[in-house]
C-alpha cells in the first residue's frame, strides 16, 4: 500500500499553505520525504530546487519542526541551541537570540525536562529559527500551546511569511486555526491529492449551505428532500443545500410550515474538508 501517491504541490516565497488531510492520509510521510527521512519509490522532493540531502547548509535554508520530544532533557534550552549552532557552524549567539524570538529568553537557563509541552514546543521553533531560513515545515505547531500561545503563534507565522517572506508550510488538524492564518490550502486523502489552491478560492467553491430553523421541522424535511436537496439536522436546525432561499421559503409556504430563521451559512474549510474527504476533525 502506498503512503502518499502522486501528490505534487508548491509552497511559494511570501505565503503560509496549510497541509491537511484525515488520520493516516500521508501528511508526515510527506513532510519526511521533503527533509530526506524518508525516501520515496519515485518522485522527487525538493527545497530551492535541490533535494534536503544536497543543501550544503541545510539549518540556513530549512527550519523544520516535526516533534517536540527530541531535546537532552538534562541540557539547558540554551546549551540545547547552542550545540545545534556549533554543528551547523552558526554563530553562538544565535542561540539567545533564538529563545527572544520564541518567547524563552527567561528560562533560557532551565533544564528542558522542566519544560512543558508547549515550552517544549516553542523550543523546537526556536531550532527552526538559528540559521535565518526561509522556508519552514512545520507539523501541528501549535500543539501543546495554551490560548496565549496560540495568538502568538499567528502572529509568527505571518510574519515569518508576509514580513520576511519566507515560505512556510503548515500540516494542521486544527482546522479552525489553519482558516485564520493559511493563504493556500492542500488536502490529501488516502496519499492521494484531493484539492489544492488559496483558501479563498477553495470556500467560495464549497456548497453553500442556508441554515433553517422551523416550527415544524417533521413536515418541512421531506418536503425539501423532494425537491432535490440535501438535509442535515443538528440541535434545531437544518443545513439545507442545493436550494436557495427564496426555493426553500416557497416550499416552506407550501407545506404551510412556518419558518423561524431563513440564513446563508458561509461554506468554511471545515465543511469542504469533510466534502472533500467524508472524515471529521482529525489529523
Amino acid at each position: 500500500m502506498r503512503a502518499v501517491d502522486g501528490v505534487s504541490f508548491t509552497v511559494e516565497p511570501g505565503t503560509i499553505t496549510g497541509y491537511l488531510g484525515p488520520n493516516g492520509a500521508g501528511k508526515t510521510t510527506t513532510l519526511r520525504c521533503l527533509l530526506g527521512l524518508v525516501t520515496a519509490d519515485s518522485g522527487t522532493a525538493l527545497v530551492n530546487d535541490r533535494r534536503y540531502v544536497e543543501l550544503p547548509h541545510p539549518l540556513t535554508e530549512v527550519g523544520a519542526v516535526l516533534e517536540a520530544t527530541n531535546f537532552h532533557p538534562g541540557r539547558t534550552a540554551l546549551n540545547h541551541l547552542r550545540v545545534i549552532c556549533a554543528a551547523a557552524g552558526l554563530p553562538p549567539e544565535r542561540a539567545a537570540e533564538a529563545l527572544e524570538q520564541v518567547g524563552l529568553g527567561e528560562v533560557a537557563g532551565k533544564r528542558v525536562m522542566t519544560f512543558s509541552l508547549g515550552m517544549r514546543q516553542r523550543l523546537a521553533l526556536a531550532t527552526a529559527l538559528v540559521g535565518h531560513p526561509r522556508v519552514f515545515i512545520l507539523d501541528e505547531p501549535a500543539n501543546g500551546l495554551d490560548p496565549a500561545g496560540i495568538q502568538w503563534l499567528r502572529g509568527f507565522l505571518r510574519h515569518l511569511a508576509h514580513e520576511r517572506g519566507a515560505a512556510v508550510l503548515v500540516s494542521s488538524h486544527v482546522l479552525a486555526e489553519v482558516e485564520q492564518i493559511v493563504d493556500n490550502v492542500v488536502i490529501i486523502a488516502k496519499g492521494r491529492l484531493v484539492r489544492q489552491g488559496s483558501l479563498a478560492e477553495l470556500v467560495s467553491n464549497g456548497d453553500t449551505a442556508i441554515r433553517v430553523r422551523a416550527a415544524d421541522p417533521g413536515e418541512l424535511v421531506p418536503a425539501l428532500e423532494r425537491a432535490g436537496a440535501t438535509v442535515v439536522q443538528s440541535d434545531g436546525v437544518l443545513r439545507v443545500t442545493g436550494l436557495d432561499a427564496e426555493r426553500i421559503g416557497r416550499i416552506a409556504l407550501d407545506e404551510r410550515v412556518v419558518l423561524t430563521e431563513v440564513s446563508q451559512e458561509r461554506s468554511d474549510l471545515q465543511h469542504v474538508f469533510l466534502e472533500l474527504t467524508g472524515e471529521g476533525e482529525t489529523s
